[in-house]
């Protein structure tokens, strides 16, 4: 990969939010010494600069196949950036506190884009099960988003397998009633969720439970019942009164004075 350095280090002092920036003694690749140097985070992209006042960095980490771990050494507070393959620089650095090693350790572990893309596959995994999870009713099942199909809008089945009905349906209290269809016995399904018979074809909804009334009901709507006539002869009459009141003034207006 070529890096262009005016680019990078545009990029490592530009106004961009870092995701960390602090104080880190770096030991020398020849040298075993350690110095303090300002690092800045920033994407996968782990920039170091000899001063924090400094216009640009002294070089780059960019953090693609590598581990970070803890490490052994005689400063404290010390970690490794380790790369794959046995020519591969490893970077030893030391923090200045054991909070300010674990916030870089959980840093760099997360830098880079194959973590991203692990954290993205978790989450579509997880989006998924939400989205096709355990259907709920009877006997719930699971479906793959690449199994799913439209339901066609038409009916499928051919029209001779329908139950023929006949002209009048023998109606109930006012109402068709359905299991009563000369023909066709069914026993409804106790479990209560099979919406088909064995044939394939449609079942129909059962019949709500009769509900008798009570005496004290039954005595209510009985004195409405003999109270309603004498309520609208009385309207009747009061009404009609004055409409005919109305209807001869209006006469004598009509006819004028005599």
């Amino acid at each position: 990969m070529k890096l262009n350095e005016r680019s990078l280090a545009f990029y490592a002092t530009c106004d961009s939010p870092a995701d960390n920036a602090g104080f880190l003694y770096k030991r020398g690749e020849r040298h075993t010494a350690y110095h303090r140097r300002w690092f800045v985070l920033k994407g996968n992209m782990l920039f170091y600069f000899e001063e924090r006042e400094s216009r640009e960095p002294v070089g780059v980490i960019v953090l693609e196949g590598c581990t970070v771990e803890l490490c052994d050494s005689a400063e404290e507070f010390t970690f490794a950036i380790r790369f794959g393959g046995a020519k591969s620089r490893t970077y030893v650095l030391a923090a200045e506190s054991q909070a300010a090693m674990e916030s870089w350790v959980k840093s760099l572990s997360r830098a880079s884009f194959d973590y991203l893309r692990l954290v993205v596959r978790e989450l579509e995994k997880q989006l998924e099960e939400m989205r096709w999870g355990p259907a709920g009713g009877c006997g719930g099942f699971r479906q793959s988003p690449g199994s799913w199909k439209p339901k066609p809008s038409g009916p499928e089945r051919s029209p001779e397998r329908l139950p023929a009905l006949p002209a009048v349906l023998p109606k109930e209290n006012g109402c068709a009633v359905w299991n009563n269809v000369p023909g066709v016995d069914r026993l409804p399904d106790a479990s209560g969720c099979g919406r088909h018979d064995g044939e394939g074809n449609p079942r129909p909804p059962p019949l709500p439970p009769r509900r008798w009334a009570s005496s004290s009901e039954a005595g209510s709507a009985g004195a409405a019942a003999a109270e309603s006539p004498s309520i609208f002869c009385r309207l009747h009459e009061r009404y009609g009164q004055e409409v005919a009141r109305l209807r001869q003034d209006w006469l004598d207006r009509r006819r004028g004075p005599q």
